[in-house]
């Protein structure tokens, strides 16, 4: 488990790349709230072979805590982004893709305005938006502030919790595994990261100001969208991914993953990686 400091802050990564991938754009991948780099697993077996990859976990959640920082820090999409830019110049990555999950993809477009040189691109997985519905905003931000406050270290003991875990958000039930290990992160994450990401993140401002970075980036932005996803609805992820250049072109930047909820990286790994795979090559090629 390796650490890098990034602005003052211990962050966990791994990276993936053999002397023949010297050529390769790096895969950067980019967890979701209250998650973890765990969940890229599944995936990056995949694409390894094929390309170097990078997982990190965000500061504050995973193995990234910040209990001991005094600094005062921020949490928003933006900073986010601009941990993102110091990580790929301190490891010396020129040439990357991002890939966010969820919350990680609209950090990941940000990513791409933030440092446009390095970022040659950006795969949205289970992620979208640009539709701010103010009931459904803040049911949403109030269930998830009691979630994160109403933690018990005593949870991770409670049996059967990880069965609970393993069905939620997703179209067919995980691995009693991944249960655990979604459970775990839930309890870990940084209480102060954990409230500000959700709502710094979910405010009207910049829910209206996602869509408008995605018109401003010249990167290609690829969605990848589960169709069994009632977190990030399909009408959702082709609304946001509707304002970049490639859908206005009539490019197919929406790809759709048949029973599949809000996990595509668990849920359906092997077509998830083949459609990466597919995006990479053609892209090349253009």
């Amino acid at each position: 488990m390796a650490k890098i400091d990034i602005l003052g802050f211990p962050h966990v990564y791994d990276f993936t790349k053999e002397d023949s991938q010297t050529d390769a754009p790096v895969l950067v991948f980019i967890h979701g709230w209250l998650l973890s780099k765990t969940y890229w697993q599944p995936l990056i077996e995949l694409l390894s072979p094929q390309y170097p990859c990078l997982r990190y976990d965000l500061r504050g959640f995973g193995d990234s805590q910040i209990d001991d920082i005094q600094k005062p820090l921020t949490y928003t999409l933006q900073s986010y982004a601009q941990d993102i830019s110091v990580l790929l110049t301190k490891l010396n990555i020129e040439q990357a893709w991002l890939i966010g999950h969820s919350l990680g993809g609209s950090i990941a477009i940000w990513g791409a305005k933030s440092c446009p040189d390095r970022v040659k691109g950006v795969i949205c997985l289970n992620s979208g938006g640009g539709i701010y519905l103010k009931e459904e905003f803040e049911r949403f931000r109030n269930a998830g502030a009691k979630l994160v406050k109403r933690r018990p270290p005593w949870l991770a003991y409670l049996p059967l919790l990880d069965l609970l875990f393993a069905r939620a958000m997703v179209a067919r039930p995980l691995s009693r595994y991944w249960g655990r290990q979604r459970l775990l992160d839930f309890l870990k994450a940084n209480e102060q990261a954990a409230l500000a990401t959700l709502m710094d993140s979910t405010t009207e401002q910049e829910v209206h100001l996602l869509p408008q970075v995605v018109a401003s980036l010249s990167q290609p932005v690829y969605f990848l969208a589960g169709t069994e996803d009632k977190i990030m609805e399909l009408k959702y992820v082709q609304h946001l991914a509707s304002f970049h250049q490639l859908f206005q072109a009539n490019a197919n930047n929406v790809l759709t993953i048949p029973d599949c909820g809000h996990l595509g990286m668990l849920e359906q790994p092997f077509l998830v990686s083949k459609y990466i795979l597919g995006l990479l090559k053609e892209t090349v090629k253009s």
